[in-house]
């Protein structure tokens, strides 16, 4: 009886394995498909982008603004946003069978419509496993706010905000300790 036990213990505990490194693989799959994404809208290639989303995509911007793929692989063609930097870094990936949602965060860098821009974003992103690979369905982003630091003078709470364009940092005193 014992023996028995031990055997269906082992045989549980093998398949756990299993599955863990399966789920494992399939998180890295699908972050290698956002590193990819990431790269096809930096150089605007857009036979990329229509490979990687799906057909009824859509992104709700940081503007509400809610685009489609037809509207990234329209961008791509022309050039415009230019891309310097894509980058997305912090992931985290959650993959429930043929769903995968990958949270993070973004740095954009170009020029749009003769202008420059260097933004950072968080982003949720939905994908779905479409014949055999990972393909982007939905996604979310949420402007983020320049980089801080924050600290204490006195009893108030400070942050430090880097101002580019003046050279030097200002110093912005939000609420009482």
């Amino acid at each position: 009886m014992m023996r028995t036990t031990t055997v269906i213990a082992l045989a549980f505990l093998a398949s756990s394995l299993l599955v863990s490194a399966q789920e494992s693989d399939e998180a890295n799959a699908v972050l290698q498909t956002e590193r990819d994404l990431a790269i096809a809208y930096q150089g605007g290639d857009a036979y990329a982008i229509a490979q990687g989303v799906m057909q009824d995509y859509t992104l709700t911007s940081s503007t509400v603004k809610v685009t489609t793929r037809s509207d990234d692989i329209a961008e791509a063609e022309k050039n415009d946003p230019k891309y310097e930097i894509f980058e997305n870094y912090d992931m985290q990936a959650r993959v429930h069978g043929d769903a995968a949602v990958v949270t993070g965060k973004t740095h954009t860098k170009g020029i749009s419509c003769g202008k420059p821009f260097d933004s950072l974003f968080q982003f949720t992103d939905t994908f779905v496993k479409d014949g055999g690979r990972w393909r982007l369905l939905a996604s979310h982003a949420s402007k983020l706010t320049a980089r801080k630091s924050k600290f204490s003078v006195g009893r108030f709470c400070c942050l430090q905000h880097p101002l580019r364009s003046q050279g030097s940092p200002a110093l912005v005193c939000l609420t009482r300790l």
